[in-house]
Protein backbone atom coordinates (compact mmCIF):
# COMPACT_ATOMS: atom_id res chain seq x y z
CA UNK A 1 0.00 0.00 0.00
CA UNK A 2 1.37 2.84 -0.96
CA UNK A 3 1.05 6.10 1.92
CA UNK A 4 -1.60 8.87 0.23
CA UNK A 5 -0.14 12.00 -0.21
CA UNK A 6 -1.93 14.98 1.15
CA UNK A 7 -3.03 17.08 -1.77
CA UNK A 8 -0.22 18.97 -3.01
CA UNK A 9 -1.06 22.63 -2.60
CA UNK A 10 -1.54 24.67 -6.39
CA UNK A 11 1.33 26.47 -7.08
CA UNK A 12 -0.43 30.52 -7.21
CA UNK A 13 0.40 32.26 -10.43
CA UNK A 14 2.55 34.92 -10.31
CA UNK A 15 -0.53 37.70 -10.18
CA UNK A 16 -1.42 36.85 -6.77
CA UNK A 17 1.96 37.02 -5.12
CA UNK A 18 1.86 41.18 -6.60
CA UNK A 19 1.59 42.95 -3.16
CA UNK A 20 1.37 47.00 -3.23
CA UNK A 21 0.80 49.42 -5.58
CA UNK A 22 3.52 50.24 -8.14
CA UNK A 23 5.08 53.68 -8.42
CA UNK A 24 3.02 54.73 -11.66
CA UNK A 25 -0.02 53.64 -9.80
CA UNK A 26 1.36 55.60 -6.77
CA UNK A 27 1.87 58.19 -9.15
CA UNK A 28 -1.47 58.67 -10.48
CA UNK A 29 -3.20 58.88 -7.27
CA UNK A 30 -1.07 61.42 -5.98
CA UNK A 31 -1.52 63.68 -8.82
CA UNK A 32 -5.45 63.44 -8.22
CA UNK A 33 -5.22 64.13 -4.93
CA UNK A 34 -2.91 67.21 -6.29
CA UNK A 35 -5.67 68.59 -8.38
CA UNK A 36 -8.45 67.79 -6.50
CA UNK A 37 -6.67 69.97 -3.74
CA UNK A 38 -5.68 72.14 -6.26
CA UNK A 39 -9.95 73.09 -7.34
CA UNK A 40 -10.44 73.34 -3.29
CA UNK A 41 -8.51 75.93 -2.16
CA UNK A 42 -9.11 78.33 -5.65
CA UNK A 43 -12.26 77.69 -4.84
CA UNK A 44 -12.69 78.25 -0.78
CA UNK A 45 -13.03 82.32 -1.75
CA UNK A 46 -16.43 81.35 -3.66
CA UNK A 47 -17.81 78.65 -1.74
CA UNK A 48 -16.80 80.94 2.15
CA UNK A 49 -17.99 84.73 -0.22
CA UNK A 50 -21.61 83.04 -0.85
CA UNK A 51 -21.82 82.03 2.36
CA UNK A 52 -20.90 85.07 3.68
CA UNK A 53 -22.96 87.20 1.57
CA UNK A 54 -26.33 84.84 2.45
CA UNK A 55 -25.67 85.16 6.44
CA UNK A 56 -25.21 89.19 5.92
CA UNK A 57 -28.58 88.92 3.57
CA UNK A 58 -30.60 86.79 6.48
CA UNK A 59 -29.28 89.35 8.97
CA UNK A 60 -29.93 92.39 7.27
CA UNK A 61 -33.41 91.46 6.01
CA UNK A 62 -35.22 89.07 8.98
CA UNK A 63 -32.66 89.98 12.04
CA UNK A 64 -32.73 93.75 12.05
CA UNK A 65 -35.86 93.82 10.32
CA UNK A 66 -37.38 92.11 13.36
CA UNK A 67 -35.30 94.26 15.91
CA UNK A 68 -36.13 97.67 14.13
CA UNK A 69 -39.75 97.01 13.37
CA UNK A 70 -40.65 96.35 17.31
CA UNK A 71 -38.88 99.51 17.98
CA UNK A 72 -41.02 101.37 15.46
CA UNK A 73 -44.52 99.48 17.43
CA UNK A 74 -43.01 100.79 20.67
CA UNK A 75 -41.70 104.17 19.43
CA UNK A 76 -44.25 105.41 16.45
CA UNK A 77 -41.45 105.28 14.32
CA UNK A 78 -38.25 103.88 13.04
CA UNK A 79 -34.87 105.40 14.59
CA UNK A 80 -33.79 108.26 12.60
CA UNK A 81 -30.50 108.13 10.81
CA UNK A 82 -28.76 109.64 12.99
CA UNK A 83 -29.59 108.00 16.19
CA UNK A 84 -28.58 104.83 14.01
CA UNK A 85 -28.94 101.24 14.99
CA UNK A 86 -27.92 102.21 18.61
CA UNK A 87 -31.35 103.04 19.20
CA UNK A 88 -31.76 99.53 19.58
CA UNK A 89 -29.96 98.76 22.34
CA UNK A 90 -29.91 102.30 24.08
CA UNK A 91 -32.75 104.34 25.95
CA UNK A 92 -33.38 107.16 23.75
CA UNK A 93 -33.33 110.32 25.85
CA UNK A 94 -36.46 111.70 24.03
CA UNK A 95 -39.68 109.44 24.86
CA UNK A 96 -37.55 107.16 26.26
CA UNK A 97 -40.84 105.38 28.81
CA UNK A 98 -41.97 104.42 25.64
CA UNK A 99 -38.72 102.50 24.38
CA UNK A 100 -39.07 98.10 25.81
CA UNK A 101 -35.45 97.61 24.34
CA UNK A 102 -33.02 96.51 24.07
CA UNK A 103 -33.98 95.11 20.80
CA UNK A 104 -31.04 93.21 20.04
CA UNK A 105 -29.61 90.26 22.35
CA UNK A 106 -26.05 90.76 23.79
CA UNK A 107 -26.10 95.02 23.83
CA UNK A 108 -23.90 95.36 20.89
CA UNK A 109 -24.46 95.77 17.26
CA UNK A 110 -22.60 92.97 15.27
CA UNK A 111 -20.20 93.80 12.50
CA UNK A 112 -20.64 92.17 9.17
CA UNK A 113 -18.62 89.24 8.02
CA UNK A 114 -16.10 91.69 7.01
CA UNK A 115 -15.71 93.11 10.10
CA UNK A 116 -17.67 96.47 9.25
CA UNK A 117 -20.44 98.34 10.84
CA UNK A 118 -23.16 97.89 9.10
CA UNK A 119 -24.76 100.85 7.48
CA UNK A 120 -28.16 102.25 8.18
CA UNK A 121 -30.19 104.99 6.76
CA UNK A 122 -34.27 106.32 8.06
CA UNK A 123 -36.03 107.62 5.16
CA UNK A 124 -33.64 105.49 3.08
CA UNK A 125 -32.88 106.08 -0.16
CA UNK A 126 -33.58 102.94 -1.72
CA UNK A 127 -36.76 102.31 0.57
CA UNK A 128 -37.83 105.36 0.56
CA UNK A 129 -41.33 104.61 3.28
CA UNK A 130 -38.88 102.81 5.50
CA UNK A 131 -35.23 102.61 6.16
CA UNK A 132 -31.99 101.05 4.39
CA UNK A 133 -29.98 98.95 6.12
CA UNK A 134 -26.70 97.12 4.51
CA UNK A 135 -23.59 95.61 4.70
CA UNK A 136 -20.75 97.47 2.52
CA UNK A 137 -19.57 94.27 1.20
CA UNK A 138 -16.28 92.38 0.77
CA UNK A 139 -14.58 95.73 -0.80
CA UNK A 140 -15.66 97.57 2.15
CA UNK A 141 -16.88 100.54 0.17
CA UNK A 142 -20.50 101.60 0.28
CA UNK A 143 -22.19 102.44 -2.89
CA UNK A 144 -20.73 99.81 -5.08
CA UNK A 145 -22.17 96.26 -6.56
CA UNK A 146 -21.44 94.23 -3.91
CA UNK A 147 -23.38 95.93 -1.20
CA UNK A 148 -25.80 93.45 0.26
CA UNK A 149 -29.29 95.32 1.96
CA UNK A 150 -32.53 95.11 2.78
CA UNK A 151 -33.72 96.42 -0.76
CA UNK A 152 -34.31 93.71 -4.01
CA UNK A 153 -32.34 94.55 -6.38
CA UNK A 154 -32.87 95.40 -10.02
CA UNK A 155 -30.87 95.89 -12.57
CA UNK A 156 -27.75 97.75 -12.35
CA UNK A 157 -28.11 97.17 -9.00
CA UNK A 158 -31.16 99.78 -8.39
CA UNK A 159 -34.27 98.97 -6.69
Amino acid sequence: MHPQSAPRPSRPSTRSLRRGFTLLEILVVLAIIGLLAGLAITNVDKIFGGAQASSVSIFVKESMKTALTSYRIHMGNYPTTAEGLQALITRPSARGDKWFGPYIEGNKIPLDPWGEPYQYACPGSKNKDSYDLWSKGPDKQSGTADDIGNWDSGPGGEK
